[in-house]
């Protein structure tokens, strides 16, 4: 394995702040030389998912679960994909509910707390019998799914996942929702917003009671969003009692195995809750990384097809 810095020596010279270490990346960021294998696998409420498998003949796996409105054909689940491919690891990257191109049938979607897909997704790699390691990684919202996976099943984890590595990932979610009330990050806030009122229409013509759509053309902010769709549709009982609910830090202290949290400081995303010290002082199974730069789901090196922290999950995760 290459050698590489273990400090991220930060982004080229015209990435100079955190919102263009998280947009330019993005929407330009491009990885050749992926062709994925599709497999579309059923859940235990009657509903799919779609697998993307990217294989190469290993006994071991990578299981990458994506960001919020991402899928695996983004930059970073491509990037992680062809990197482990290179190191003789096969690598699948999971679809959210309507994440992988079509719409789900049940009337829920997804969130940072359901790792209940993520376990299903385990639940059938477990089964093929093939693979003696799994390792897990997540970024952004995936982070938050595999952390609460983790967390959830604590001793029981099954004993073929030996490590997990997230980054860019919100621990803490209010946290984090609460920087999207910030006046300078308006533009997530808007992307991801006019993506998921799209994903409720669609959901409105299967479930016609649903969704209020009036309301739904009203909303410009994610307390009103989460609360009147997100919580409603998932089973809680206002957009707070959704984010505490599935935020991760409520059960990482029963992690089982190494976990790597890599959140650069400059992540306009991440609220300052999102970076538990304290909680990994006392967890040795945690090991938290906070580099000066990166962005959200940045982390370009210069020169380098791969980014710094996809580097930095290969090395500790193998």
């Amino acid at each position: 394995m290459s050698k590489f810095p273990s400090i991220y020596p930060g982004p080229p010279f015209y990435l100079f702040n955190g919102h263009l270490e998280t947009i330019v990346p993005s929407l330009y960021r491009k990885i050749e030389g992926i062709t994925y294998i599709r497999e579309k696998i059923s859940t235990p409420d009657g509903d799919f998912l779609n697998l993307d498998w990217s294989k190469v003949g290993s006994d071991r796996l990578l299981i990458v679960s994506h960001g919020l409105e991402g899928d695996s054909e983004r930059h970073y689940v491509r990037g992680l994909a062809k990197l482990f491919n290179q190191h003789q690891v096969d690598v699948l990257g999971w679809n959210n509910r309507t994440c992988g191109g079509e719409m789900n049938l049940q009337p829920i979607l997804y969130h940072h707390g359901s790792s209940y897909d993520l376990e299903t997704t385990i639940e059938y790699v477990l089964g093929l019998g093939k693979y003696r390691e799994i390792f897990l990684a997540g970024i952004s919202m995936g982070g938050a799914q595999t952390l609460n996976y983790l967390g959830k099943k604590g001793e029981d984890l099954p004993t073929e996942i030996k490590k997990a590595a997230v980054y860019s990932t919100p621990c803490n979610l209010p946290s984090s929702a609460a920087t999207l009330k910030e006046k300078r990050n308006r533009f997530y806030k808007n992307r991801f917003l006019g993506k998921l009122k799209i994903k409720m229409r669609l959901k409105a013509e299967q479930y016609p009671n649903l969704i209020d759509l009036d309301l739904l053309e009203k909303v410009n902010d994610f307390d009103t969003f989460d609360t009147h769709f997100t919580a409603k549709i998932h089973g809680f009982k206002d957009a707070q009692d959704f984010y505490q609910s599935v935020s991760p830090d409520q059960r990482m202290h029963n992690i089982p195995v190494p976990t790597l949290i890599v959140n650069a400081l400059n992540d306009p995303l991440l609220g300052p809750e999102c970076y538990p010290v304290k909680l990994v002082e006392k967890k040795n199974e945690l090991i938290l990384e906070t580099p000066k730069r990166g962005g959200h789901t940045g982390f370009i090196w210069k020169g380098q097809e791969f980014t710094w922290v996809e580097h930095r999950l290969l090395h500790f995760l193998l």
